[in-house]
């Protein structure tokens, strides 16, 4: 199933809304743009395995794009647009893209980046030096569907949190765009219960994994995608009222905002239609996850995944409930805990998490040495994108930190994520990142770091206010040895610190 599909059976239903102005792409015009598009890029020279960028903000215009790469078997890399000129533009040359479709908004970016091997550059929204007007390409295509449709896949880049963005490539399907569903969508739509009557809220950026993905599966089922221009605490409440939306994706960061939202515009919402809310993309604080399923009711499921699609875990609110913490059991792949040589540890022990598959089902593009990083030494089909954590007796995966932020202190290994979750919902704190700088003595000490929330008053005596805090939640040894605040901390729109970033700032001479 694909836009076609439903632009017969429900042309005139909304594909996609855009929440803020209610802006919406029908059925019948996302399958007849995308199919006008599918010719352009063909006319352009474009075929199956060949590669289109897109550099946008949130936009009806993402889905067309993905849409026309996906029925003509392309790739489509979507670029996020905070990136830097320089890493705009060797993440198209790297992905080999020969078209790329900006908007306007994003032209000033476009056009800084070095981007040669670009022979097709489509603009919409308004001019942009050098590209052709994309409604005018559009307009000279024919409307008629591509006679042949091989499905293509998208390939995406890491967001670069612990390094420059690394592309996630895997295979071509081999079938046409009608003959079978995206792969995830078997996996997703049975535990979530994707139909053609659902309503998806997607407030994150769609250059990410998990939005752009997700709001593909929805269209392969004939839902509606509500796009948010941009996450905002109270207009996703007042979204997730106004459009009915039965699914909806988040990320932690998002709860907490929204917990910290007045009482009384938490509480004014008709949240009825609302039946399964997923999050992701970052560890979600014990004390959060169990507020937002008071609040929301036991509708919450999390699944532990990447964009490199290794392998994935599931929990639902009950499961969680039982227990609190975990993000569940592996419904693809198996889950392997290994130390650092590549051996499994046992049950309970802390070390780098894997996922045994039949063979890797992925590579980083142009990178076989970060691809052979991926594998367990002793287990080339066992990948890792480098989190740490451990299995219980049942088999439930608790995740602990990511290798790289590991702090060792005194050669005891301290997680940073522990301390967060501890800090992550004391009313001064607005966010936090705890991370390991550089001592004499015991090698890395404990620093947190802290953007405190708008009506507290950041300084010594909040300082000992927080080290109080967690004093009454954690072991001694893992208290940090200062705080200091900071106006803003570094993160992706996807939730995900930029700890290399902050980290910079402490050790650069």
């Amino acid at each position: 199933m694909y836009p076609g599909t439903f632009a017969e059976l429900t042309p005139g239903k909304p594909a996609v809304i855009m929440s803020d102005t209610g802006a919406t792409l029908t059925y019948a015009e996302l399958d007849e743009r995308s199919a006008r598009l599918a010719h352009v890029l063909r006319e352009a020279g474009l075929r199956p395995g060949d590669d289109v960028a897109l550099l946008a903000e949130n936009s009806p215009r993402t889905f067309e794009v993905f849409w026309a790469a996906i029925r003509s078997g392309l790739y489509v890399t979507a670029i996020n647009h905070h990136l830097t000129a320089a890493d705009v533009g060797y993440i198209v040359g790297d992905c080999g893209a020969t078209a790329l479709v900006v908007s306007a908004v994003q032209g000033e970016i476009a056009l800084a980046a070095d981007t040669p091997g670009v022979s097709l550059r489509l603009a919409f929204g308004g001019a942009v030096a050098g590209y052709g007007d994309y409604e005018e390409a559009l307009a000279a295509a024919p409307p008629e569907r591509p006679a042949d449709q091989p499905r293509g896949k998208d390939m995406l880049y890491s967001s670069g949190t612990t390094g420059r963005p690394k592309g996630v490539k895997a295979p071509l399907p081999g079938v046409q765009v009608d003959e079978a569903p995206d792969a995830l969508l078997t996996v997703f739509g049975p535990q979530y219960g994707f139909t053609q009557d659902m309503v998806y809220l997607s407030p994150a950026p769609l250059y990410h994994a998990a939005p752009l993905r997700f709001g593909g599966m929805v269209h392969s089922v004939g839902g509606t995608v509500v796009v948010m221009p941009r996450f905002d605490a109270a207009a996703a409440l007042e979204s997730l009222e106004r459009y009915r939306v039965t699914h909806s994706q988040w990320v932690p960061t998002m709860f907490v905002r929204m917990l910290k939202l007045p009482d009384e515009q938490r509480t004014s919402r008709d949240l009825s239609s609302h039946r399964v809310a997923v999050h992701a993309a970052a560890p979600c604080p014990v004390e959060v996850k169990q507020r937002m399923i008071e609040w929301w009711g036991p509708i919450l499921h999390e699944y532990y995944g990447s964009t490199e699609a290794i392998g994935l875990t599931l929990i639902d609110s009950p499961t969680w409930l039982r227990k609190p913490g975990s993000v569940g059991t592996a419904l693809l792949g198996t889950v392997r805990i290994c130390d650092d040589a590549g051996d499994e540890l046992p049950r309970g022990e802390v070390g780098l998490v894997y996922f045994e598959r039949d063979e890797l089902p992925f590579a980083y593009h142009n990178d076989p040495d970060k691809t052979r990083e991926a594998q367990n030494p002793k287990h080339p089909s066992w990948g890792t994108t480098g989190d740490m954590g451990y299995l219980d007796d049942g088999g439930f995966l608790y995740l602990t930190d990511r290798k790289a932020f590991m702090i060792i202190s005194g050669g005891v290994n301290i997680y940073p994520q522990e301390i967060e979750d501890a800090l992550a919902l004391h009313p001064a704190v607005l966010d936090v990142a705890v991370i390991g700088v550089p001592d004499d003595e015991m090698g890395e000490q404990v620093k947190a770091v802290v953007q405190a929330d708008a009506g507290a008053a950041p300084g010594a005596d909040l300082g000992r206010e927080l080290l109080e805090f967690l004093g009454e939640r954690l072991a001694r040894y893992k208290l940090p040895r200062s705080i200091d605040f900071v106006g803003f901390l570094p993160r992706t729109e996807t939730g995900k610190l930029q700890k290399r970033l902050l980290r910079g700032t402490y050790t650069s001479p």
